[in-house]
């Protein structure tokens, strides 16, 4: 039943085949236990876990401009590097790594040992900083994306935004120690960040729209980007054929309805 409806969704929202097939990937790497060279190969990991996530809600979302699709990947790829700064000391005690190598071989240390006996010692914590540097400078790229978005939709990505920026702010708080403990953000502060999201949903309906939502998508997400994006008259059509297809859901539900009262 899960992959007729996903079939289904597939088909209504012409959704490139590309987009789950990272997500698939992704997950391959993760049972296959790949390690990660440079930065740069960490973000193609986070691009296929995270960023294909994000591009796959555009396109359920009827959005298929290149901007804005370069931009929820930008808020995937920063989510899954907040993840991977917060999880250091889980992840290695299950024999997962997914720092750069390249960064531990600046600082002397084999892989191999950290993962056998994993301390936050002052590399590591360095390590956690710059990741969390990056993702912060992805939050940022990632904000002008959240107004090309319906409305209905961005105060629940800006939460997420907002969310997950805070769990870094918590590790920042713990020393950049993710080894020892697990930042989390209780109740009370993400019942604080959705009041805060809804103030920018409401504040980003007359403010102007940034040029960072024209800026090149990261290398590593490039490819998610022009499976997905289509030209401003095509989502015209398909947003017509969207509604035509619920106008005649609607209908038959109407028919079926009427059928059985008869």
């Amino acid at each position: 039943a899960e992959d007729r409806a996903f079939a289904r969704v597939v088909a209504a929202h012409d959704m490139p085949k590309a987009l789950p097939e990272a997500l698939l990937e992704g997950l391959a790497w993760d049972a296959q236990g790949r390690q990660y060279q440079t930065l740069s190969d960490v973000r193609a990991y986070s691009a296929r876990v995270a960023a294909a996530v994000g591009a796959m809600m555009c396109v359920l979302m009827g959005v298929r401009d290149a901007g804005a699709l370069a931009r929820a990947c930008d808020l995937g790829v920063a989510m899954q590097l907040t993840n991977i700064a917060r999880d250091v000391g889980e992840d290695a005690r299950a024999g997962r790594l997914y720092l750069p190598l390249d960064w531990l071989d600046q600082a002397g240390m084999e892989p191999t040992e950290f993962l056998t006996d994993p301390q936050a010692g002052r590399a590591v914590r360095r390590m956690v900083g710059r990741l969390l540097t990056e993702a912060d400078r992805l939050y940022l790229r990632a904000e002008p994306g959240i107004r090309a978005l319906p409305l209905r939709a961005r105060t629940g990505i800006w939460a997420a935004r907002f969310i997950y920026a805070a769990i870094g702010g918590r590790v920042r708080a713990q020393g950049l120690d993710s080894i020892t403990q697990r930042a989390r953000t209780g109740r009370a502060r993400k019942l604080a960040l959705i009041g805060r999201s809804a103030l920018r949903t409401a504040g980003g309906t007359v403010m102007p729209q940034s040029a960072v939502l024209f800026a090149p998508p990261l290398d590593e997400v490039r490819w998610l980007v022009e499976a997905a994006a289509r030209p401003a008259a095509w989502q015209g059509r398909t947003h017509a054929l969207i509604d035509v297809l619920a106008d005649l859901s609607r209908a038959e539900s109407g028919l079926g309805a009427a059928a059985r009262r008869a």
